[in-house]
C-alpha cells in the first residue's frame, strides 16, 4: 500500500515532479496557438503547415496516450514517466531549433509521443505513492497547479513570443525537465501493476494513430487526393475496430460502449472539444492577423476563461451532483456557442473591453458549466474499476476530435493556404468559421438534452475537481469513490 505522505518532505518533491511533468505537456497544447503566426513569417510556412505544427503533436498523443499509461503499469509508473519527460525535452529542443517547417511538423510529432508517455504518468504516480488518506488532497493539488499554468501558459507564450522568440515556447521545456528528472529519480518511488498483464495492443494503437493521420492529411490537403486518403482513413478505423474487437487485451475495450450513458457523453465530448478546439486555434490568428493584437496581448485576452474554469470549475461539479448533469450538459454547450457568435464582432481594429472580453467571459461560463459534470458522467458510466480506462478514452475522444476540427474547420470555411497572411482574406473565413463551431455545439447541447439522464447513487465521482484545461477533459486515475 502506499505510504508516503504529503506533508512530509518526499511529499512535496513528489508532488513538484508530477506537476512539472504534467504542466510541460499542458503549456505547449495552450501556448502554441498563440505563436503561429510568427512561426509562419519566420519559416515562410502555409496555412496547412501551421495546422500540421498543431496537429502533428495532437495525433501521436491521442493515438498514444491509452498505451502509454499501460506501459507505466507493466514496466514502472517512474521509469515511463521519466523516459515520457526526457523525450518531450529531446523534441522540445528539436523544435526550438527546427530550420523548416517540416523538421518542426516531425518534431511535433515525436513531442506527442513524449506527451503520451508523460501525461497519464503523472496523475498514476500520485496515486501510486500518496498514502490513501492523503491522495485526494495531493491529487486536488496537482490539478490545481496544473489549472494554474494552463491559465499562465498563454500569457507566458506570449511573452516569449514578443520577446526572445518563438523558439523558446518549446525550449522553455528543456530546463523544466533539468528540474523534473533528477527530483524524480531521487524522490519518487517505483511502482508497477502487480495484476497479471496480457500483450500490449502495438497493433492497435498503430492502427488508430494511422486512421487519424489519414483522415487529418485528407481534410488539411483537401481535393482528389484528399478524398482517396480519407477513404484509405475510414479503412483503417474499420480495420482498428475489428482489431480491438477481436483481441484479449484491447487498447480500447469496446465493451465499454455498452453503457448508453458513456456512450452518449463521448458522442457529446467529440462535440464540444471539436468546436473548442477549432475556436482556440483560429482566434489567437483571428487577434492577430486581424485585429493587429501583439502575441502577449492575443494570449492574455483569452486568459479570462481559463481563470474562471480554474476558479469555478468545483463549484459546478458539485451543483452538477446536485441537480444532475443533463442540465449543465444541455446549457454549457449554448453558451459557448453563443460566445463564438459575439465574436464575430471581433474585427480590424477590435477593442478588447466591449469586443473580445465578452465573448470571452460567455465562453468561460460556457465552460466552467459543462466541463466538470462532463468528466463526472463518464466516471459514473462505468464501473468503479474502469474509471481509469473511461478517462482515458473521453479524454483521447476530445483530443481526437481537436485533431480532426484543427484540420477540418479551415477547409469548411473556404481558408486558402496563404489566408493568415491577409487580415481581410483570414478575417471573412473567421466569420465563416464561427457559426460552423456554434452550430456543432448545438448539436452537443440537443444530444445531451436527449441522451444523458442522472446517473445511480454511489457511482465513482471524479477526484480531480479543480482543472483549467481548456482544451482536453482533466485524466482521472484508477477505479475510487
Amino acid at each position: 500500500m502506499p505510504d508516503v505522505r504529503l506533508a512530509s518532505s518526499q511529499g512535496k518533491w513528489i508532488l513538484l515532479t508530477t506537476v512539472l511533468g504534467s504542466s510541460m505537456a499542458m503549456l505547449d497544447s495552450t501556448v502554441v496557438n498563440v505563436a503561429l503566426p510568427r512561426i509562419g513569417e519566420d519559416l515562410d510556412a502555409s496555412l496547412s503547415a501551421l495546422q500540421w505544427t498543431v496537429n502533428a503533436y495532437m495525433l501521436t498523443l491521442a493515438g498514444l496516450i491509452l498505451l502509454g499509461g499501460s506501459l507505466g503499469d507493466r514496466y514502472g509508473r517512474r521509469k515511463v514517466f521519466v523516459t515520457g519527460v526526457v523525450w518531450f525535452a529531446a523534441a522540445s529542443l528539436m523544435c526550438g531549433l527546427a530550420p523548416t517547417d517540416a523538421v518542426l511538423i516531425g518534431a511535433r510529432a515525436l513531442q506527442g509521443i513524449g506527451g503520451a508517455l508523460l501525461t497519464p504518468g503523472s496523475l498514476a504516480l500520485i496515486q501510486a505513492s500518496f498514502h490513501p488518506d492523503d491522495r485526494a488532497r495531493a491529487v486536488g493539488l496537482w490539478s490545481g497547479f496544473g489549472g494554474i499554468g494552463a491559465a499562465v501558459g498563454p500569457f507566458l507564450g506570449g511573452w516569449l513570443v514578443d520577446g526572445p522568440g518563438w523558439r523558446w515556447v518549446f525550449l522553455l521545456n528543456v530546463p523544466l525537465a533539468l528540474i523534473c528528472v533528477p527530483v524524480a529519480l531521487r524522490h519518487v518511488p517505483e511502482s508497477t501493476d502487480s495484476s497479471p498483464h496480457g500483450r500490449f495492443d502495438v497493433l492497435g494503437a498503430v492502427l488508430g494513430a494511422l486512421a487519424l493521420g489519414l483522415v487529418t492529411y485528407a481534410l488539411i490537403e483537401g481535393g482528389v487526393t484528399g478524398v482517396v486518403v480519407a477513404v484509405a482513413g475510414v479503412g483503417t478505423a474499420v480495420a482498428f475496430v475489428r482489431v480491438e474487437k477481436r483481441r484479449r487485451d484491447p487498447m480500447l475495450p469496446l465493451d465499454i460502449f455498452a453503457s448508453r450513458q458513456f456512450t452518449a457523453v463521448n458522442i457529446v465530448t467529440l462535440c464540444v472539444y471539436a468546436a473548442f478546439s477549432g475556436f482556440f486555434f483560429l482566434t489567437a490568428l483571428q487577434l492577430q492577423v486581424v485585429a493587429g493584437y501583439s502575441a502577449l496581448a492575443a494570449g492574455t485576452a483569452l486568459l479570462p476563461s481559463t481563470v474562471l474554469m480554474l476558479f469555478l470549475s468545483a463549484r459546478s461539479g458539485a451543483l452538477a451532483d446536485r441537480i444532475g448533469p443533463r442540465i449543465p450538459l444541455t446549457v454549457g454547450p449554448l453558451l459557448c456557442a453563443a460566445a463564438m457568435l459575439l465574436m464575430l464582432r471581433v474585427g480590424e481594429h477590435a477593442d478588447y473591453l466591449t469586443d473580445v472580453l465578452p465573448a470571452v467571459l460567455v465562453m468561460g461560463a460556457g465552460m466552467v458549466t459543462l466541463v466538470a459534470p462532463l468528466t463526472a458522467t463518464v466516471l459514473a458510466s462505468v464501473s468503479t474499476a474502469r474509471a481509469g480506462i473511461a478517462s482515458g478514452i473521453n479524454n483521447a475522444a476530445a483530443r481526437s476530435a481537436g485533431l480532426i476540427a484543427v484540420a477540418g474547420l479551415p477547409l469548411l470555411a473556404g481558408m486558402g493556404p496563404e489566408a493568415y497572411r491577409s487580415a481581410t482574406a483570414f478575417d471573412a473565413a473567421f466569420d465563416r468559421a464561427m457559426p460552423i463551431c456554434a452550430g456543432v455545439l448545438v448539436v452537443g447541447s440537443v444530444l445531451a438534452f436527449a441522451l444523458v439522464r442522472r446517473p445511480a447513487p454511489g457511482c465513482v465521482r471524479p477526484e480531480c475537481r479543480t482543472h483549467g484545461n481548456i482544451t482536453t477533459p482533466p485524466l482521472e486515475a484508477e477505479g475510487h469513490l
